[in-house]
């Protein structure tokens, strides 16, 4: 009996060690570009890309801003925002945030759909 003590005690601790749940990284990549006059995609440097979402709408009241950061593109036309720490175990879906891209005259606009402990990826066109 004294010797399957140890062995039944680190069974007992390897299951429950097995059984830890490891939160990933939710992150949210956006790519500006332009269409040049051939069609190609031209990464834009220097943008300023906005996240956004809104609180509840109403006629009469606009709830609050959940999220509401901005960031300048790299000179590759990326911006990458970590929403870990928002993050709650358990949650149903993450978030829908609406993108604004402005440089300059340029402007663009999408959404990003937000999966919870993923890298997510969206590229917004600005004219």
């Amino acid at each position: 009996m004294n010797r399957f003590f140890p062995v039944l005690t680190l069974s007992v601790i390897a299951i429950f060690a097995s059984s830890c749940y490891e939160v990933e990284e939710t992150i949210a990549n956006i790519t500006v570009v332009r269409i040049d006059a051939v069609g190609e995609e031209i990464p834009v440097d220097e943008a300023e890309v906005r996240l956004f979402a809104l609180g509840s709408l109403d006629e009469d009241f606009v709830g609050e801003p959940r999220f509401d950061t901005t960031q300048v593109t790299s000179d590759e036309g990326f911006v990458s925002f970590n929403f870990s720490d928002w993050y709650v175990g358990g949650q149903a879906g993450f978030a829908v945030l609406d993108i604004e891209v402005t440089k300059g005259a340029l402007t663009g606009s999408g959404l990003i759909k937000i999966e919870e402990m993923e890298t997510n990826s969206e590229t917004v066109i600005v004219q």
